[in-house]
């Protein structure tokens, strides 16, 4: 799949859920309201829709979320993904986590072809993780942390920058990850949905800032290490671990996408910060073949823009979508 400006799609992100067992502050209003379960697809069509994908030319699935580990037998879809990574025909299948779920699942996540997961962490202190996260708790996440570890999972730590609440934590994270053995990335804040009575201007840390603060304590070595992901990555010289940085706001990564992401209801966004979109649910559950399917995906993929609109809306303070991250999954 090549869209319009030359870019080889080979990466699907999938959300198999809106729900979620935390209420972050960049990322939901506390009070959300999900989606009726009649209108998800199932896991066997989850897994029809993906294998559709591959068969295109996908290489790498992220299952996400809301959180996608607490979707009812979720095992099952890694189960039969992972049957495209034993063909060949997929090089990784691997997912984006809170962490709250992974002491119970990690052994068979393993067990199912995943290798690495990435982990979101934005602070190490307990009550500020409970603040951010709005019900979540530390140490069960530092628990799922260390069952990852054991069933030898490498793991990438998801940082969001938040101006005032963690970046004064920032060289911490670096010595802590560091320390495990885990890679970390710092994530500017996406101006994506109504969170409520936070704003997006008081949260908003430019990671241009966070790297240069880090470069007064770390070594950062320029590195041309790519996941696949919008990701630029340095070494931590004095600790050996990988660094890296999204940046959609103060500098994005659109020239390189190759990437679009699935919602749990068949919705294809093509970009992340775009509202174009295509329904797949319907050619999906219209025919037994795919072959409709098939050409609803091409047809999206010849939509797919240059890049996104993404910006700090510091006069209307609204954001830049409407929609909330965890709909699309980040």
């Amino acid at each position: 799949m090549i869209d319009p400006f030359g870019r080889t799609i080979t990466y699907l992100r999938v959300s198999v859920t809106d729900r979620c067992d935390f209420r972050c502050v960049y990322c939901m209003a506390e009070e959300m309201t999900f989606l009726p379960k009649s209108e998800l697809l199932t896991l066997e069509e989850l897994d029809r829709m993906c294998s559709a994908f591959v068969r295109l030319g996908v290489r790498k699935l992220r299952l996400t979320g809301g959180e996608p580990l607490v979707r009812r037998n979720i095992r099952t879809l890694f189960r039969m993904l992972g049957r495209h990574l034993t063909t060949g025909a997929l090089d990784e299948l691997t997912l984006t986590t809170n962490g709250s779920q992974l002491a119970r699942y990690a052994g068979e996540l393993r067990d199912c072809g995943v290798r690495r997961v990435n982990v979101s962490v934005d602070t190490l202190d307990p009550a500020k993780f409970t603040e951010i996260t709005r019900r979540g708790r530390l140490e069960v996440v530092l628990e799922g942390l260390a069952a990852a570890k054991a069933a030898g999972l490498a793991v990438k730590i998801n940082a969001v920058a938040l101006r005032g609440v963690n970046e004064d934590e920032l060289d911490d994270l670096v010595a802590w990850t560091g320390e495990h053995g885990f890679d970390l990335v710092f994530i500017e804040v996406m101006p994506m949905g109504d969170i409520g009575g936070e704003n997006r201007l008081d949260q908003y840390l430019p990671l241009s800032m966070v790297r240069a603060r880090l470069q007064r304590r770390w070594t950062l070595d320029e590195s041309d290490y790519r996941t696949g992901g919008p990701a630029r990555y340095v070494t931590v010289r004095e600790t050996g671990r990988r660094l890296g940085f999204i940046t959609p706001l103060t500098h994005n990564f659109c020239e390189s996408c190759n990437r679009v992401r699935l919602t749990c209801t068949g919705t294809l966004f093509m970009c992340l910060g775009q509202e174009d979109a295509a329904d797949l649910r319907t050619p999906l559950r219209q025919s037994e073949g795919d072959e409709a399917l098939e050409a609803a995906i091409r047809e999206a993929i010849d939509r797919k823009p240059k890049g996104h609109d993404f910006i700090i809306d510091r006069r209307h303070n609204r954001p830049a979508v409407a929609r909330h991250m965890s709909v699309t999954g980040g």
